[in-house]
C-alpha cells in the first residue's frame, strides 16, 4: 500500500457548496477505487493525503493533476505504508482558517519557510494531518 501527500493553490477561493461538490465526488471515486484519505482546505491551499494501491494512486494524482481547480501542485511526500491511517475515510474532510491550522502541534506555516518547506519529514506531514483529524473528530 502507497500513500501519497499533496499541496495546491485554488485558481479562486472556493465557497461552501463547491467544495462539498468535491467532496462527494471525490468519495464516490475513492470508494470505487479502494482509496482512503483526507483534503483540508484553507484560504485558498488544498492539502491532501491519498493511500491505497500504487497503480490507482498514480491514475488518481494524474486526474487531480489535470483538475482546473487548482494549481502549483507540489507532491510533498509518498511511499509505503503497511496500513492506512486513514481506514474508515474514503475522504475525510474540512474547510479550515489559518489560525485553527496554527493552534495544531506539527503544523508550519509554508509561507514562514520560504522555498525550502518542502523538506520537512514525511512523518510531521502525516502528523499534522492525522492530528487534525483527531481533533476535529472528522467523518467520512
Amino acid at each position: 500500500m502507497k500513500y501519497l501527500v499533496y499541496i495546491s493553490t485554488a485558481y479562486r477561493l472556493l465557497n461552501q457548496d463547491e467544495l462539498l461538490d468535491i467532496l462527494a465526488v471525490s468519495r464516490k471515486n475513492n470508494q470505487r477505487n479502494n482509496l482512503t484519505g483526507m483534503l483540508l482546505y484553507g484560504e485558498g491551499t488544498f492539502i491532501q493525503v491519498l493511500e491505497g494501491d500504487a497503480d490507482v494512486l498514480t491514475k488518481t494524482y494524474e486526474t487531480i493533476i489535470a483538475d482546473q481547480r487548482h494549481k502549483n501542485i507540489i507532491k510533498m511526500a509518498e511511499g509505503d505504508i503497511d496500513t492506512p491511517n486513514f481506514p474508515h475515510w474514503s475522504m475525510g474532510f474540512k474547510s479550515a482558517s489559518a489560525k485553527e491550522l496554527q493552534e495544531l502541534g506539527g503544523f508550519t506555516d509554508p509561507k514562514s519557510l520560504g522555498k525550502n518547506w518542502i523538506a520537512a519529514e514525511t512523518s510531521s506531514i502525516l502528523g499534522m494531518m492525522k492530528t487534525f483529524a483527531d481533533a476535529n473528530r472528522m467523518s467520512d
